[in-house]
C-alpha cells in the first residue's frame, strides 16, 4: 500500500492525487493554507483522508502561530479552524476530525502553548494509525460477502489513497484477496473528475486486482448481461437513516443494481455516519467549478457561456442499499437501529 501522508518533522507530504496515473508525486505542506489548497484542489481526497489531512492541517496551522500566552494562542488556533472547515462540505469526517482537534484544545487549557501543540500533533497522529487499524477490520468484515470468482463493480475512488493507507470499499477487495480469493472488478471511470480511470484502475493494478475499466454509462449493460455479482462503494456522508452521500453518479449505478437484483454495498468508518442527520436530504452537496465539465485534461470540450451544473456528489436513498459495511461489523436495514447498536458499544450516547 502506498502511504497516503506522512508527518516529516514539521510538515505533511501528501500524495498529489491530481497527477496519478502519470506520476506519484508527494507534495510538501508546511503551512495550514497549504493542507486547505490541497483539499479543495483534491490533491488529497476520500472522506477518512480529508479528516486526517484537515488534523494535520490544525497542527501546521498551530506551528503558524507566533504567540506565547496560551489564551491568545487558541483564539487565533480558531482561525486555522474555520479555514480548513471552508474546504469542503459534504465529507463528514473532515468536520468529525477537526471536532477531535478542538476537544484537544478545550481539554489542554492551562497549558503551555508547546504542550498544546505537542497534543495536537500526538492527536492527529492517533487518528492516522485508527484509520489504518480501522479500514483493515472493515476489508475484513466486507470480505465475508465476498466469494472466490466474484466480479465486483466499483464507482470513483475508495481506496488506500483515500484513506490512511488500506481504503474502504477497495479494502473490501484487498481483504478479500488476502483470504485467497481471486476477485475481478470493473472500476466506473466517474466523470466529471475520473477518479475511477486515474486512481481506482491504477490502485487496484498495483495491488494485483484484475481490473476492466469502463465508462459511467456503460455500467446498467454491463450489469444486464450478467457480468457483475455484486458492486461496492463508499461514502462520504451517511445519514441517520442510512441515506449515503457518494460520489455524483452512485445513485444511478444503485438503481441499475437495484434493477437488475445485484447487492449494492457501502463500506464505511462509523466516522462516517452523521447521526446528527436524519436523512439525506439534510446533507449538504457540494458544487464544484464550472470548468471540471467543460474541459478535459486542460482541453475545453463544450461551448463557452454554456450553463453547467457540476455537483460532487448525490445521495443514494437507504432503500437502494443492500447492507453498510464498517470496523463494526455489517448493518442491514432498519439502518438507524443498527447504527444506535454501534454507537453504544463504542460508549457514545
Amino acid at each position: 500500500m502506498i502511504e497516503t501522508m506522512r508527518w516529516n518533522e514539521g510538515f505533511v507530504e501528501l500524495v498529489d492525487q491530481t497527477l496519478l496515473p502519470s506520476e506519484l508525486v508527494y507534495k510538501d505542506c508546511r503551512q495550514v493554507e497549504d493542507i486547505a489548497e490541497a483539499i479543495e484542489s483534491l490533491r488529497v481526497r476520500g472522506a477518512p483522508a480529508i479528516g486526517i489531512a484537515g488534523a494535520f492541517g490544525v497542527v501546521l496551522g498551530a506551528g503558524e502561530i507566533q504567540e506565547d500566552d496560551p489564551d491568545a494562542f487558541l483564539a487565533q488556533l480558531e482561525k486555522k479552524f474555520d479555514r480548513l472547515a471552508a474546504t469542503r462540505p459534504t465529507a463528514v469526517n473532515l468536520f468529525w476530525a477537526l471536532s477531535r482537534m478542538r476537544k484537544v484544545t478545550e481539554e489542554s487549557r492551562g497549558l503551555s502553548v508547546e504542550e498544546i501543540r505537542g497534543r495536537l500533533l500526538d492527536e492527529a497522529l492517533r487518528m492516522q494509525q485508527e484509520d489504518k487499524e480501522i479500514c483493515r477490520k472493515m476489508g475484513s468484515n466486507g470480505s465475508e460477502l465476498l466469494k472466490d470468482g466474484m466480479t465486483v463493480l466499483t464507482h470513483c475512488h475508495a481506496g488506500g489513497l483515500a484513506t490512511a493507507d488500506f481504503g474502504t470499499a477497495l479494502g473490501v477487495i484487498y481483504a478479500a484477496k488476502e483470504k485467497g480469493k481471486k476477485i475481478h472488478v470493473f472500476a466506473d471511470e466517474t466523470r466529471p473528475l475520473l477518479q475511477g480511470a486515474r486512481l481506482t484502475a491504477w490502485e487496484l493494478m498495483q495491488n494485483g486486482i484484475e481490473t476492466t475499466l469502463i465508462s459511467d454509462n456503460m455500467a446498467a449493460w454491463v450489469m444486464s448481461r450478467g457480468r457483475i455479482d455484486c458492486v461496492i462503494v463508499g461514502a462520504d456522508r451517511v445519514a441517520r437513516n442510512g441515506d449515503v452521500a457518494n460520489k455524483i453518479g452512485t445513485y444511478g449505478v444503485a438503481i441499475s443494481a437495484r434493477a437488475h437484483g445485484i447487492p449494492f454495498y457501502v463500506a464505511a468508518p462509523f466516522s462516517t455516519i452523521d447521526r446528527n442527520l436524519p436523512s439525506g436530504e439534510d446533507i449538504p452537496i457540494e458544487e464544484r467549478h464550472s470548468e471540471e465539465i467543460t474541459s478535459l485534461a486542460g482541453k475545453k470540450i463544450a461551448p463557452e457561456s454554456v450553463h453547467v451544473y457540476n455537483p460532487a456528489f448525490d445521495v443514494t436513498p437507504h432503500t437502494y442499499v443492500t447492507a453498510i459495511i464498517s470496523e463494526m461489523g455489517i448493518a442491514e436495514a432498519p439502518y438507524e437501529e443498527a447504527f444506535e447498536r454501534w454507537a453504544k458499544s463504542k460508549g457514545l450516547e
